[in-house]
């Protein structure tokens, strides 16, 4: 299967106060490195990273990486726009699948994402989605057949796969993914994240 990765990373991270969040480090690598270098390892096509807010801080730390580095210039209008930037990008006609992924899920493994594929080549559903949350729900990472592009170009504001993966509902298998809601929002989610205030978290940005 013909494979690109899409990775969405052009918001401004308001609820840490602007401070972007694909820079929070743990170990010293930064969220976007560690999702960059994750997708990179599948080794199943382009992996494209879509930027916006504060991209001069951004593509630094990853522009020597062997990614297509896509601007959002609408990117205020919220995650559909960066959908659109994304898709409209990849031009290789070969494309079977592409796969949507967030910076702020920090618990996404190339295993998890591996389960994934195989799950779509196993079932042959248009969408495979990971399943967390409590209540439960469908979300990213999730992988989609090329024919929901047009789709995709169709939504609008601040909406992203999940929003389609309900519509279509139908064609959609499941992979568990019970870290899955562990996301990077607020400060106290990072601090949750790390297992407490300023454990061993830090950010490199520079205003």
């Amino acid at each position: 299967m013909s494979l690109a990765t899409i990775i969405l990373a052009a918001g401004a991270s308001n609820r840490l106060g602007g401070q972007p969040k694909q820079l929070l480090t743990q170990d010293g690598t930064s969220l976007i490195q560690r999702i960059v270098q994750t997708a990179l390892s599948l080794k199943a096509g382009p992996v494209i990273v879509v930027l916006g807010a504060n991209q001069s801080l951004i593509q630094p730390v990853i522009q020597h990486l062997p990614v297509q580095l896509v601007t959002n210039p609408n990117w205020q209008e919220g995650l559909a726009s960066s959908l659109h930037a994304g898709l409209t990008s990849l031009t290789d006609t070969s494309i079977e699948s592409f796969l949507v992924l967030l910076t702020d899920q920090p618990f996404v493994t190339v295993d998890l994402l591996q389960k994934v594929i195989n799950t779509q080549q196993q079932t042959g559903k248009g969408i495979v989605a990971c399943r967390y949350g409590n209540p439960d729900h469908l979300g990213v990472p999730a992988l989609f057949s090329i024919s929901y592009r047009s789709t995709f170009m169709q939504l609008s504001g601040d909406v992203g796969a999940r929003k389609l993966i309900q519509q279509h509902a139908d064609d959609c298998a499941e992979v568990a993914f019970d870290l899955g809601t562990i996301d990077l929002d607020t400060w106290a989610d990072v601090e949750k994240w790390q297992g407490g205030p300023g454990a061993g978290v830090s950010i490199d940005w520079k205003a």
